[in-house]
């Protein structure tokens, strides 16, 4: 089992919920700081950026490896659109390390829209 820290339309009630439906939710969860969302129209896309002083809010999720492949394949990995990565979060999930994207192509243009997605 694989824990992802999901941000966008892969949480509870978003569009993309499905892959999730039958995988263990453990909880609310948010990074540390050093982390934006940016919103690329139908879905966001978390970035690094130091200036951020609050991190982003999501889900963490207990998957199994058919749904992390499904995942990569649904956030465009091999297209370079996104890219996995492991971090650490915040409390009350401190020092647990997990796994989520991180969009991977430029966001100039793109909203700013913090720490926070709502469908």
């Amino acid at each position: 089992m694989t824990r992802v820290f999901v941000y966008g339309t892969l949480k509870r009630g978003g569009g993309n919920h499905g892959f999730l439906a039958r995988q263990r939710f453990v909880g609310e969860a948010r990074t540390h700081p050093g982390y934006v969302l940016y919103s690329l129209g139908d879905y966001p896309g978390m970035v690094q950026e130091a200036t951020d002083q609050v991190g982003v809010t999501g889900e963490l999720w207990e998957i199994d490896d058919s749904v992390l492949q499904q995942l990569d394949e649904l956030e465009g990995v091999a297209a370079g659109l996104f890219r996995r990565i492991t971090l650490t979060l915040a409390p009350p999930h401190d020092g647990s390390t997990v796994t989520t994207y991180l969009y991977a192509r430029n966001v100039a243009g793109q909203t700013r829209i913090g720490p926070n997605w709502h469908e």
